[in-house]
């Protein structure tokens, strides 16, 4: 099921399935958001939970036990139910489940709100561990904007504007897309774009640390921009479909990484995953702004 909200200045449609984003318009009727391509990426705007990326084998550990999960958690796939919606507002909710828990052994509430406010979305994630005992996870979002932003212009025409003196560091990946533990200086043009160009994705994803909390999508030929801010979050990927040539690009706000290569993680073990004792709540808010420059 589908679900609408709008304010003077956006409408914004949401499916109860992961609560993935289906359309992000202006007032003028403007989509900004992927469409979807059944030759490529079929997705537009998934949210990712509670596993960020691949796993080695598609497997973990938890307590001596192996478990399995596919590539971003369960939540891209799984319906979420509706627990409040106004004209400018929705949230729904995931309650872990007998299905979750033969991948998850943890008892959960996820609420994901979405607010708009003028010219901006705010995303909020709400985790609550219902367990007892501590569980561990990954959370972040997925969403693909559709490039152009305005007619005449086109792919190589845009840029990622990562702001004032950003140093941030590339994450080194295998070429079956698992964490190296390696990584390296990220060169941006002019100390502070990412031009766009195909060819940039033809080893998947570019997923960088230690960047700016706040990136903008924009053409210095256009007029209009797309900011994506993820003040919690310490991860950020951009990727597009591998070795070809797609009018989008992704920009993914993630608190945590993929697993290493050639190690099934132990859920406990695993650093960069986030953690919340029984009874314990976790919120993370990160933002979609959409103007005129």
């Amino acid at each position: 099921m589908n679900y609408t909200i709008s304010n003077e200045k956006l409408t914004l449609v949401v499916s109860s399935k992961g609560g993935e984003f289906q359309s992000v318009k202006d007032a003028e009727g403007q989509e900004y958001l992927w469409q979807g391509d059944a030759a490529t990426w079929t997705d537009r705007g998934p949210n990712l939970f509670p596993y960020i990326g691949r796993m080695t084998e598609k497997s973990y550990k938890y307590q001596d036990t192996v478990y399995h999960m596919d590539i971003h958690g369960f939540l891209p796939y799984d319906e979420m139910e509706l627990v409040e919606q106004k004209a400018d507002s929705l949230t729904l909710r995931l309650v872990s489940s007998p299905e979750t828990r033969k991948q998850y052994p943890f008892e959960f509430t996820l609420d994901i709100t979405w607010k708009l406010e003028g010219e901006k979305i705010t995303i909020t994630y709400q985790v609550k561990n219902i367990d007892d005992k501590k569980m561990y996870f990954g959370i972040g979002g997925h969403p693909g904007f559709q490039i152009p932003i305005e007619k005449n212009l086109k792919f190589e025409d845009y840029r990622i504007d990562f702001g004032e003196d950003p140093k941030p560091r590339r994450i080194l990946f295998s070429e079956d897309c698992f964490v190296l533990e390696e990584d390296e200086a990220f060169t941006l043009e002019e100390g502070r774009y990412l031009n766009l160009e195909h060819n940039l994705f033809d080893d998947d994803a570019i997923v960088l640390k230690e960047m700016p909390r706040e990136v903008t999508l924009e053409s210095a030929k256009g007029s209009k921009k797309i900011t994506v801010a993820f003040p919690d979050m310490d991860y950020l990927g951009i990727w597009h479909w591998p070795h070809v040539e797609v009018d989008y690009v992704c920009i993914e706000p993630w608190s945590s990484l993929p697993s290493r290569k050639n190690v099934v993680e132990d859920l406990e073990k695993k650093a960069d995953l986030l953690s919340l004792e029984s009874g314990q709540e976790y919120t993370n808010t990160w933002s979609i702004t959409i103007k005129e420059k």
